[in-house]
């Protein structure tokens, strides 16, 4: 076992969520010396031709990868292993807390197909794909913006890819919206964590009436512009929002689940053109995360 390899504990938790072997065309190569492959290449950002030789055909590796991307089966992966923690007690859901961070795009990664591109043997378009390919300009020059939500024990419950030059308040509620966690043993999915957290790049007016809506708890810091406004209305302005000092000390642990992640090189910095194959490999980093003890 090479390092960074997956261990026979972390194996035991993930193999039974992985799909069965083809059937048509013969069988696929070893599911375990492929996914080591993957892991190896989101770790280290090699380009893909350059991967050693012990974990076969390159190819081979990078065509699961797109192929698991394009259809949806990174992502429920991550669901499956997110439920198994959840039936263990292994989730803080106690706070949950929102942030985003910049990566930059190579530039491998810009000059994408105008032409959507399709999943393979079906004809639809993949699961997340972009027409704008998660690519835009800012003050970094070409950048992707990941918008994320991670529970107490600084692990990704759910995240977002957008253009870099997008702002954070617009897509808290579409994060929000990800957050879904199976329960085995029945019952519907969860949700809503018991309490959120958010810098104040977070704080709105819809933002806010959302969170009401669906009975979250909330710390989001009321900037001082917000608060100038709301001054002069008296009763229409709303009440002032509440705010806990020691909730609001628990944000760094979404700012570390976003170190943790930005660990695996090829998620710090974006090499590829194609937006749902690049969640693919931040689908894969927070899996990663999630076999872990």
């Amino acid at each position: 076992m090479g390092r960074g390899d997956l261990t026979n504990a972390e194996w035991a938790r993930l193999e039974p969520h992985l799909p069965a072997f083809g059937q048509r065309g013969g069988r696929w190569n070893d599911h375990r010396k492929v996914i080591n492959g993957i892991l190896f290449r989101v770790r280290t950002g090699v380009p893909w031709r350059d991967l050693p030789e012990r974990f076969g055909s390159w190819k081979t590796v990078y065509e699961r990868h797109r192929r698991w991307s394009a259809d949806g089966t990174w992502d429920r992966i991550l669901r499956a292993v997110q439920a198994d923690a959840d039936l263990a007690g292994r989730i803080d859901w106690s706070v949950v807390s929102v942030d985003s961070t910049s990566c930059r795009a190579h530039q491998h990664a810009a000059g994408a197909r105008k032409k959507k591109p399709c999943v393979p043997k079906k004809r639809t378009t993949p699961r997340h794909h972009r027409p704008d390919e998660g690519l835009g300009r800012s003050r970094g020059g070409l950048t992707c913006k990941i918008h994320l939500a991670g529970e107490g024990g600084c692990r990704p419950m759910a995240f977002l890819l957008t253009p870099g030059q997008w702002g954070d308040a617009p897509q808290m509620i579409e994060v929000l919206k990800r957050i879904r966690v199976p329960r085995p043993q029945g019952g519907h999915p969860r949700t809503r964590p018991d309490h959120l957290g958010g810098d104040k790049a977070y704080s709105s007016r819809r933002n806010r009436r959302y969170l009401r809506r669906r009975q979250i708890k909330h710390t989001i810091p009321e900037p001082k512009d917000q608060r100038a406004n709301r001054r002069p209305r008296g009763s229409k302005g709303g009440r002032p929002t509440g705010f806990d000092t020691e909730i609001y000390k628990r944000r760094n642990e979404v700012e570390r689940t976003i170190n943790r992640l930005k660990n695996s090189r090829a998620v710090a910095t974006r090499y590829y053109k194609r937006a749902y194959v690049f969640h693919g490999t931040v689908t894969v980093a927070a899996i990663r995360l999630w076999l872990r003890p």
